[in-house]
């Protein structure tokens, strides 16, 4: 709502009123919902991960499981990361929605911008690989999150102050993973000059 009460004025005051849906959809789509939703994933869900794991690496858990041949990775890494996978991008799905409909119902109820004029801009702005390249990315947050996460657990050591060191490095860690790899995929996925806003004006 921050980010859509910039663009309706900047753009009411150039005479660009349908183009707001457009840019706000595709802001959305394309960093905003993956970006934002995997800094609180990773806030959450990887500093949970890091303190369970680590706990149990103190506690010797891990050892125990070794003990009765199981491999620790296949038994508590690999379900963490796959969980990851499938349900960031459910996440992101769910917050371009709610992005969407709360920056529309901000345009019209604070700047009288109509409601159809900011969905029909975003419908013709928006491209299915738009939407794609967004699931993709939450994918891959998705796995850093969980893989950095469940890697320092893990490899916890020194009791208590070491679950908390490593908590808070596996945030660290993840975070700066999630805005060099949207870079990296950004830069593969939306090189060149765009026309997605032509269709919206």
């Amino acid at each position: 709502m921050a980010f859509t009460i910039q663009f309706v004025r900047e753009f009411t005051r150039l005479g660009l009123n349908r183009s707001v849906g457009g840019v706000l959809a595709l802001a959305f789509s394309r960093e905003l919902s993956p970006v934002v939703t995997a800094i609180v994933v990773a806030g959450r869900i990887g500093s949970a991960f890091a303190a369970e794991l680590g706990t149990m690496q103190v506690s010797e858990q891990t050892d125990t499981l070794r003990v009765l041949g199981a491999d620790p990775v296949d038994y508590l890494v690999t379900p963490r990361v796959l969980a990851s996978s499938i349900a960031l991008p459910l996440l992101t799905l769910m917050c371009f929605t709610v992005g969407m409909a709360s920056s529309a119902l901000l345009a019209d109820g604070v700047y009288g911008l109509s409601i159809n004029i900011i969905l029909d801009s975003a419908q013709r702005a928006l491209k299915p690989w738009d939407i794609i390249s967004a699931m993709i990315k939450s994918q891959v947050f998705g796995a850093i999150i969980s893989m950095v996460s469940c890697a320092w657990g893990v490899t916890t050591l020194g009791g208590a102050k070491g679950v908390g060191e490593s908590t808070t490095s596996a945030v660290v860690v993840s975070l700066v993973g999630i805005f060099i790899s949207d870079f990296a995929l950004s830069y593969c996925f939306f090189q060149g000059a765009g026309d997605s806003l032509k269709n919206c004006m």
